[in-house]
Parts: structure tokens; C-alpha cells; sequence
């Protein structure tokens, strides 16, 4: 996990914004995990078109996949195993460097259900149910070798707890980042409890924020810093806003960017809305 103690590295951007922008549908309850069933090389090419900006890191088009959701398009689970392995595989395929890493993407409950309860979190499951959903697909993804599980988009700290407890069992280091609003989890827990729940673990080996307004990054980051002295890694969205599609000023700036580098992330890039374009950006201004 060396790339986790440099700073900074330089993470990708938004993988399913940027293949929508290529003129693919991604209304699919499976996202871009739609992909690795129809066009698994067009993933290859979009996690070359960030490598090729400056990113460091690739994060897979397994965030919507599970084993329910593949089961609804009426694939088996040896065959949702065999997908699940070829995001991480895709994505490997794209590297032209050593200095470059693969990180497979582990939504949360809520990106399974597809009704936007990764914004709101309190499923009203405890810990012990979410590890058992989550275990099946930690060790599949853990078997296809990323460099890392991108534990991303946690909106309450009871999946955290639960993802680490999952993690355990896996010997794939991971990083939790949750999705926040403001000083909060999307579930309204503190953030200083949330950071702490998940760094707690010797398991979770970096924690942050992903799919989040840009503005709320910088306080974000201090507060890590005041629990924590792991890796921080922070992606946030463009901070456009979404009413079934885009509208609204991008908000995501490389000046904004060099502040958190300054207050002590480790990792930096985008999710949502982020595109190559910006990532080149990124990588010219704060990249190592």
C-alpha cells in the first residue's frame, strides 16, 4: 500500500458520468455495472482515459454490482461472480505503468436498492445482517487481486461498522468514505464519531469522503485529521445538483483541491461529474 503513503496521489474521476457522456445509457438499475454485461472493452477505455489524464488510481464499475442486482437481469451467481472478478480485471487491463492501481468499488446497501437510500442511510439493518450482505461480495472482489477495496458512499456509520467487520475476513487492504452533508454522515451521525467508527478497525486502511459538495471537503478533512492519523483519501462530486439529470454550476476546482492536499489529504480526485478534463487539471497542479 504504498501509494497510500505518498502524497498526493491522484484518483480518478466519475466513471459512469463519463460514460454516459460517451452516449451510454446509464438509467440501468445496474449503473455502469451494466457494462461489464454488454461492453466490458468500452470500460477499459474509459479507465485508460483517466490513467491517461494523470490518475493514479482506477476505481472499477463494481459499485452497483450484487448478486441481487445481476440476479434481476437473470444471471446466475457463478455467472455475477464472474463479472464482479472482470471489473477488477478491466480495469488491471488499462494500467501502462507500475505506479498505477486498481481499486475495486464497493457501494453500499443502498446503491442495491437504487432508490437513492445511499443519500439517506438507516436501512434498518443492524450490523451483523449488513456484514452478512456485504461478506459475499468483499471476498469475490477480493479474489480478483485489486490493490484495493473502495469501500465508497457509506451514508451511515452502522454500514461502516458492519463493512469493517466484513473486512476482516478478506486480505485486500480497503478504505471507508462516506458521503456526507455538511459536518454529517447522510444518516445525521457527527462525523468525528463516523471517522472514528471506521479507523477503528485495523482493517480499514484509509478513511474519507466521496460523492459529496466540494465545499464540504475542507472541514471534512479536519475532522479526520482530529481523530485520525490514517491515510485521508477525499473525492467529492462537481457539486452540481441532481433532479433526474444534471443542472447548476460545477463546483470542483483545482484550487480547492491544492487546500486539501495543504490540510493533509492523501488522495485526491472526483466522483460524479468529474471528468478526464479535470483530472488532468488535478494532476498538473497538486500531482506528485
Amino acid at each position: 500500500m504504498d501509494f497510500l503513503t505518498g502524497s498526493p496521489v491522484i484518483l480518478d474521476g466519475g466513471l459512469a458520468s463519463e460514460l454516459r457522456a460517451w452516449g451510454h445509457d446509464m438509467s440501468d438499475a445496474l449503473w455502469s455495472a451494466r457494462m461489464l454485461v454488454d461492453e466490458p472493452g468500452v470500460l477499459t477505455a474509459a479507465h485508460l482515459a483517466f490513467f491517461q489524464a494523470g490518475a493514479s488510481i482506477a476505481t472499477t464499475a463494481t459499485y452497483q454490482a450484487s448478486f441481487e442486482g445481476f440476479a434481476a437481469r437473470g444471471i446466475d451467481r457463478a455467472g455475477a461472480e464472474r463479472l464482479m472478478r472482470l471489473g477488477v480485471e478491466v480495469a488491471i487491463a488499462a494500467r501502462t505503468s507500475l505506479s498505477q492501481w486498481v481499486a475495486a468499488s464497493v457501494g453500499p446497501y443502498g446503491a442495491f436498492l437504487a432508490d437513492g437510500s445511499e443519500y439517506r442511510g438507516r436501512y434498518g439493518m443492524s450490523v451483523s445482517a449488513l456484514a452478512d450482505w456485504h461478506r459475499p461480495r468483499l471476498e469475490v472482489l477480493a479474489s480478483a487481486r485489486p490493490d484495493i477495496l473502495a469501500c465508497e458512499t457509506v451514508p451511515d456509520m452502522v454500514e461502516a461498522q458492519a463493512l469493517a467487520v466484513a473486512l476482516t475476513e478478506v486480505d485486500v487492504p480497503a478504505w471507508v468514505a462516506y458521503t456526507i452533508d455538511g459536518d454529517r454522515t447522510r444518516a445525521g451521525q457527527p462525523l468525528a464519531e463516523a471517522f472514528d467508527a471506521a479507523a477503528a478497525s485495523p482493517s480499514v486502511a484509509a478513511v474519507g469522503v466521496n460523492c459529496s459538495s466540494p465545499t464540504d471537503i475542507g472541514p471534512a478533512i479536519a475532522v479526520a485529521r482530529s481523530v485520525t492519523d490514517k491515510p485521508i483519501i477525499v473525492y467529492p462530486n462537481s457539486g452540481e445538483s441532481w433532479t433526474g439529470d444534471w443542472s447548476g454550476p460545477s463546483r470542483f476546482s483545482v484550487d480547492l483541491a491544492a487546500e486539501w492536499v495543504a490540510a493533509g489529504a492523501q488522495v485526491v480526485g472526483g466522483c460524479c461529474r468529474v471528468t478526464p478534463a479535470d483530472i488532468a487539471d488535478l494532476a498538473r497542479a497538486v500531482g506528485s
